[in-house]
C-alpha cells in the first residue's frame, strides 16, 4: 500500500521497523538527528521566498509537494516552513456556514440594532431564548484531548481500545435563555424535523415557560419572549 502511494521513495521494510522501534522507546521526534558535515544550502533566502510563495498560493500544500515541486529535500523544506517561516499545520475551525458579503452585512446590521435596543430595553437580551436541535447518540467515545494524562518519563505510555459512536441516536431539540435550559424534547425515531413538527415543539414551549397558574417564569421581566433559531428550511416553513 506505502509503495503504491510513494513509489521509489517508500521507507524499506528494515527501516519502518527501526523507526517502531525508536517510538516503542518514546521517541517522538520524526526528522533525523543532527549530523556533521557540511550544512544543506537548501535554507536559503531565495528558496525560504519560492517555499513561502507556494503555500500563500496554496496553504493545503504538503511538505512532500512542495519538496517535490522545488527538487529541494524534504527535511529543508519541513524547516523552512516551521522555523523560517514560523508556520504550523492546523485543522480548519468548523463553523455552521460560510457566509456572503450581504450575510456578514445583515449580521452586523443585527447586532448594530440590538446595541441601539439594549439603551431602552435593558432587559432585552434576558428575553432572548435559543433554541437548536443535534443528534445525541446512545455512546459517544471521548475525544483526544479528553483522554490526555500526565505521564513521567519512566511510565509506559498509556494505551485505550479503539472506539466508535453508537449506530443509535435520537434528535434532542433545546431551547434555553440566559438563566439555563428553558425546555428540551427528544423526538421519536424515525420523525421527520419539519415545519410542523417545530410549530407543535414551539407551543410546548411557550407551555413550558409559563407554567400553569403564572403568565411568567421565575425571574422574567416581561412575558414576551424572542425566539432565536437557526435560519433553516425547516424553521422558516409557513405553516397555518
Amino acid at each position: 500500500m506505502l509503495q503504491k502511494v510513494y513509489g521509489d521513495e517508500t521507507m524499506s521494510r528494515s527501516r519502518v521497523f527501526e523507526w517502531c522501534k525508536r517510538f516503542k522507546e518514546g521517541r517522538e521526534d520524526v526528522e533525523d538527528d543532527p549530523r556533521s558535515g557540511r550544512p544543506s544550502t537548501s535554507r536559503n533566502e531565495a528558496n525560504v521566498e519560492r517555499v513561502k510563495q507556494m503555500v500563500r498560493d496554496d496553504r493545503r500544500l504538503t511538505v512532500r509537494k512542495i519538496a517535490d515541486e522545488l527538487g529541494m529535500n524534504h527535511n529543508s523544506v519541513w524547516k523552512i516552513i516551521t522555523e523560517d517561516l514560523g508556520m504550523r499545520k492546523v485543522c480548519a475551525k468548523m463553523v455552521p456556514r460560510l457566509l456572503n458579503d450581504d450575510q456578514k452585512g445583515r449580521r452586523m446590521q443585527v447586532c448594530q440594532d440590538i446595541l441601539e435596543r439594549l439603551e431602552t430595553e435593558p432587559d432585552l437580551l434576558r428575553r432572548v431564548i435559543t433554541g437548536d436541535e443535534s443528534w445525541v447518540f446512545e455512546y459517544d467515545p471521548e475525544t483526544k484531548r479528553q483522554s490526555l494524562q500526565w505521564k513521567s518519563p519512566a511510565s509506559p505510555r498509556p494505551k485505550k481500545a479503539r472506539q466508535s459512536r453508537s449506530s443509535f441516536k435520537v434528535m434532542l431539540i433545546a431551547f434555553f435563555d440566559v438563566r439555563g435550559i428553558v425546555h428540551c424534547e427528544f423526538l421519536p425515531q424515525g420523525q421527520t424535523v419539519n415545519q410542523h413538527v417545530y410549530k407543535e415543539v414551539l407551543r410546548r414551549l411557550l407551555r413550558a415557560r409559563r407554567p400553569r397558574g403564572d403568565t411568567r417564569r421565575r425571574g422574567a421581566t416581561s412575558t414576551f419572549a424572542l425566539v432565536h433559531e437557526i435560519n433553516n428550511d425547516k424553521n422558516t416553513g409557513q405553516v397555518r
